[in-house]
């Protein structure tokens, strides 16, 4: 529930893109927001105020002549934490440019006191055209924020320039951030994440690697970005897509996670170190694959770089520096050595045999690891693990 306690009116215009709206005034209340719906006349022509009735349990407002609601419009603009328009049309952003308000979403944009985004919805040659394109500079100019828009099939078939409107999870990201940035430690922070295994090559075709998702690491950069921090994302092999708003930095070995984490660390006010790099590599890696008919094969394995270790003379001071461990028996007792050999502030530790936890599962079960306390967290999904974890570190920062 990221974003209890906040008020959201979410605004859609009448274009084809209406029924995403759907998917974003569900997934705000999903995370504790207040949605007040308001829907255009044009907007009610693809989605009717039902639809969004039941998935805000709030009421929603379609008219200035709205019975009980004659000042709605103003209460709303004034007691609102953020404004979103998605879809907005061609035509929405035309009127709200020029001043208009002749109907409750444009009244209420030109009355409002609060911040607003907007999420452009149109066909590409709209998109494109001068009007638009000075439009969209007066509202720029007056301190919205424009996501998008995307590039990708219309409804008049397929596209290759902008006006498919973002998708609602990167509308909803955008929209967390801005909420969320004002209130925490993290908003304008250097925050810099590792995730996944890294691979060392036996020859061509085999690696030595392990068991990591890399999604515990993936929540912690979406997580980082959605508190107002700029996140670099470094990510060794995996099947997940690139959390939004996120530098991504591609690494294949962990000689390539060493010199990557150095490479970025001194900006770091904050290092997430949750990838799982790979803890040997073969001494004699082939640069030809080995048939099996030639038998057994006996790979001598070496120990790879510690990269906390290897990077420490790279890191900010002041920084705040945290670690990841999967132990087994006395973990935690383990945990607090690393702590101290690799001058960590704090470690999450999971231990490797309990049901649910670590690799390939999407549910966490963590201890918070300080040097003179412990916080034992439930088994939680692991974005419930990344807040709590940035939450931790935000104390420290």
């Amino acid at each position: 529930m990221t974003l209890a306690d906040r008020r959201v009116v979410l605004g859609v215009s009448g274009g084809i893109a209406c029924y995403k709206a759907c998917t974003i005034a569900r997934r705000l209340t999903e995370k504790g927001a207040a949605v007040d719906v308001v829907l255009t006349a044009s907007a009610q022509e693809f989605v009717g105020p039902v639809t969004f009735e039941a998935l805000t349990h709030r009421p929603v407002l379609t008219s200035l002549w709205q019975r009980d609601a004659a000042l709605a419009h103003i209460e709303l603009a004034q007691h609102s934490d953020l404004i979103l328009v998605a879809p907005a049309t061609a035509n929405l952003l035309a009127r709200a440019a020029q001043g208009l308000a002749d109907d409750f979403l444009t009244a209420l944009l030109l009355a409002r006191t609060t911040r607003v985004a907007v999420a452009p919805a149109m066909n590409d040659e709209m998109f494109a055209h001068d009007a638009t394109t000075k439009n969209l500079d007066i509202l720029r100019a007056r301190g919205w924020v424009v996501v998008g828009p995307a590039v990708g099939p219309l409804a008049e078939g397929q596209s290759l320039r902008p006006g498919r409107m973002s998708e609602p999870e990167h509308i909803v990201a955008i929209a967390e951030r801005i909420l969320r940035a004002e209130r925490g430690a993290l908003a304008g922070k250097q925050v810099l994440v590792t995730a996944g295994p890294t691979r060392e090559a036996i020859d061509p075709v085999r690696v030595v690697t392990n068991r990591s998702s890399g999604r515990m690491g993936y929540e912690v950069a979406a997580a980082a970005y959605g508190r107002g921090a700029d996140v670099t994302l470094i990510s060794g092999p995996t099947s997940l897509d690139p959390p939004f708003g996120v530098r991504m930095v591609s690494v294949e070995n962990t000689a390539d996670l060493r010199d990557a984490v150095g490479d970025h660390l001194p900006q770091a006010d904050l290092l997430v170190m949750a990838a799982a790099p790979a803890d040997y590599l073969p001494e004699h890696p082939s640069d030809q694959k080995r048939p099996r008919t030639d038998g057994p094969l006996q790979v001598t394995l070496l120990p790879t770089d510690d990269v906390l270790e290897a990077t420490r003379d790279r890191r900010k001071p002041g920084a705040v520096m945290v670690g990841f461990a999967l132990e087994t028996g006395d973990g935690i007792e383990r945990a607090r050595t690393k702590l101290a050999r690799k001058h960590l502030n704090m470690i999450a530790l999971n231990m490797a045999n309990e049901t649910g936890s670590g690799f390939e599962v999407e549910t966490n079960d963590v201890t918070l690891v300080m040097a003179d306390t412990t916080e034992r967290l439930p088994l939680m999904s692991k974005r419930e693990v990344a807040e709590r974890l940035l939450d931790a570190a935000e104390r420290m920062l």
